[in-house]
């Protein structure tokens, strides 16, 4: 085999130290072409973030500490890095084991009626966005869901929901100066207003 044929199947030169991807080729082991594509996506996915997020329109004079635009680049650049080292740690070898003890049964057939429910729990969204606020729609979609999934205490569901979309309004609605509504039960509240 020549030594361009050996490079471009990774394999190691005559009196070189075999590699990772060597060591693959010569177990007859596939490259993991699957783990690179995924990294990939989310390499571009990240770059596509840091790229949007110069495009944001920030108003002049804005009071915001934080602005609309560090979240998208904190997530871009997060999500450029992570997948960066991914890349790295699948071309030295280093690969995810499956897990085993995974408790699924892969033959039992789908529950329709809890994809039916979430469904419904995600569509209510559209409603209540606009009718009750965002905390009221946040902590219906979270207790719905969690009931839908089984939960025992739904009322712990419920609590735990309208506490995200409290705390979801505050950081995004006052502080950030995004358009979230608050609803007839927050509107005269001067806190939960960008």
């Amino acid at each position: 085999m020549s030594d361009a044929a050996r490079a471009s199947l990774g394999a190691a030169a005559p009196g070189e130290a075999p590699g990772p991807a060597t060591d693959q080729v010569q177990r007859g082991q596939r490259l993991p072409v699957g783990e690179y594509a995924f990294a990939l996506v989310c390499a571009t996915l990240g770059a596509y973030a840091i790229v949007g997020a110069g495009f944001i329109r920030v108003p002049p004079g804005s009071a915001s500490v934080l602005g609309p635009r560090v979240f998208p680049y904190a997530v871009g650049v997060l999500l450029v890095a992570a997948s960066a080292a991914v890349i790295v740690q699948i071309a030295r070898g280093r690969r995810g084991v499956p897990d085993e003890g995974e408790d699924v049964d892969p033959d039992a057939p789908t529950d329709w009626l809890t994809v039916g429910k979430l469904v419904v729990c995600f569509l209510s969204q559209l409603l209540l966005i606009e009718l009750a606020g965002w905390p009221i729609a946040v902590a219906v979609l979270f207790a719905g869901a969690a009931w839908s999934l089984g939960a025992k205490r739904w009322w712990l569901a419920v609590l735990i929901g309208l506490g995200l979309g409290l705390v979801t309004q505050l950081v995004f609605g006052a502080w950030l100066g995004l358009s979230l509504p608050a609803g007839p039960l927050l509107d005269w509240i001067p806190i939960f207003h960008g």
